[in-house]
């Protein structure tokens, strides 16, 4: 079974954590008020792997970064720990924090199943659904002690080379 990851309501039947976020998502409007920049929930926490420090990404289209910037400080501005950042002409990153729980956005001109977060989750997915329970508690275990999520699996699957760009060639057997 497939899930439908630009879709939260998948979190609403997850693991606790998961639960936790689809509420503090819902209960906070989150991705009603970024709806129309295509929002998708990425990284550890949808494939659960996350570890105690985990944020909650979300990743964003946007055309606008000047309209998209005063959206972010006019919604989230209030939050605890509200960081803004631009980098370049084509990325805005934006952290806060809700009810102890780090949230991170990113948004670049770019359709959101596209980005390489979105990607790499689906890669992770699919290679944590044909490896099994074992591989992805070493996964977690891996980013326990400090690797990064993709760093993880490369090390796990032998792969070497950029493990950004490498893991979106790793071919399933």
């Amino acid at each position: 079974m497939s899930i439908n990851f630009k879709n939260i309501d998948y979190l609403k039947v997850g693991n606790c954590k998961q639960v936790e976020i689809y509420y503090l998502l819902k209960n906070h409007k989150l991705l009603e008020i970024l709806k129309d920049h295509n929002p998708i929930i990425v990284g550890t926490i949808p494939i659960e792997i996350d570890i105690e420090n985990s944020d909650v990404d979300i990743i964003l289209e946007t055309k606008n970064f000047e309209s998209l910037k005063k959206l972010l400080i006019q919604n989230f501005l209030n939050y605890n720990d509200f960081k803004l950042r631009i980098s370049g002409k084509n990325i805005i990153m934006c952290n806060f924090t809700i009810d102890r729980t780090p949230i991170e956005i990113y948004s670049e001109n770019k359709v959101t199943d596209q980005q390489f977060s979105y990607l790499h989750m689906i890669k992770e997915y699919e290679i944590l659904k044909s490896k099994g329970p074992d591989f992805k508690e070493k996964i977690i275990e891996l980013k326990k002690a400090g690797l990064k999520t993709e760093e993880a699996f490369c090390k796990l699957l032998k792969i070497s080379g950029n493990p950004y760009i490498e893991l979106l060639h790793y071919e399933l057997k």
